[in-house]
């Protein structure tokens, strides 16, 4: 069975990625897409792919707008989204209530991590902060809030922060090695640590998908095929944990910060997803 397929190059994924790791049932045709996340419209607007890669917040509001896929318990990359909130002006996070915030799409995965983190963790009233987006959702269905608004055709999150336009950006990895940008978090290694020891959850970012149509021995077979290129991998892997049981904690989290952000109208149980 040749299969279309929408997926990075990570550690975890590489030797599938490559060809060395081959599957005698299965055949990949990969996307020829640099930054998957580039495709994800393609994914759940279009449902162009057999096997996706797929953020988890998109996942969820498709899973909310039903969307034919279903979630493998496979994490392609996860990551501590502490630093990646920022400012050129030395502030707390509470003293965001009011202010422009820049964020690329209001679902974007570590947008929505750094919304939870700065709800629960600074008491910040989110719907007291004035986001600023650049693009919609992944998912055609789903409406900004009332207190998002577009960005001027044309600008950068970066540059809107650099000119003075907004007060505050969540930009993308790497963070620009600025000395006029500065954490919004404070010690962001230390609130990471903390953060870790009271939630104790990965932040996770990517993971897989399959059309649900395809049935569940496909989806095994593509499950096997990602462990075993796990396995292969040369790299560490730790921040891309497989299995239910190993990503329960990760997911319930990931799912009730995006429930309370008003994302997605019910809150889905982890089995859910990958039904």
């Amino acid at each position: 069975m040749r299969l279309k397929a929408l997926l990075g190059d990570y550690p975890v994924s590489h030797a599938l990625r490559s060809g060395a790791l081959r599957s005698d049932r299965l055949q990949f045709d990969f996307a020829d897409v640099r930054v998957p996340h580039t495709a994800f419209k393609r994914v759940v607007r279009d449902l162009e792919f057999d096997v996706a890669e797929i953020s988890i917040v998109t996942f969820l509001l498709a899973k909310a707008f039903d969307k034919p896929y279903r979630l493998l318990p496979a994490v392609m990359f996860g990551r501590f989204q502490h630093p990646y909130l920022v400012s050129t002006k030395s502030m707390k996070p509470k003293e965001l209530e009011g202010k422009r915030v820049a964020i690329r799409s209001s679902s974007v995965t570590t947008a929505a991590w750094i919304r939870g983190i700065l709800s629960d963790d600074y008491g910040v009233d989110l719907g007291k902060v004035n986001w600023l987006t650049f693009e919609d959702a992944h998912v055609a269905e789903y409406r900004d809030p009332a207190n998002m608004t577009r960005a001027p055709e044309g600008r950068t999150a970066l540059q809107m922060l650099l000119d003075g336009e907004v007060d505050a950006a969540i930009l993308s990895d790497p963070v620009p090695q600025d000395p006029r940008l500065m954490p919004v978090i404070p010690n962001p290694t230390a609130a990471i640590e903390d953060w870790r020891k009271r939630k104790a959850p990965l932040q996770i970012n990517h993971m897989v998908c399959v059309r649900k149509e395809l049935g569940p021995a496909v989806c095994e077979e593509v499950y096997s095929m990602l462990l075993q290129s796990k396995n292969l991998a040369k790299e560490t892997t730790e921040n891309s944990p497989f299995g239910i049981e190993e990503n329960r904690r990760n997911l319930e989290v990931a799912i009730d910060y995006v429930h309370r952000q008003g994302l997605i109208p019910k809150k889905f149980s982890v089995d859910e997803l990958f039904q």
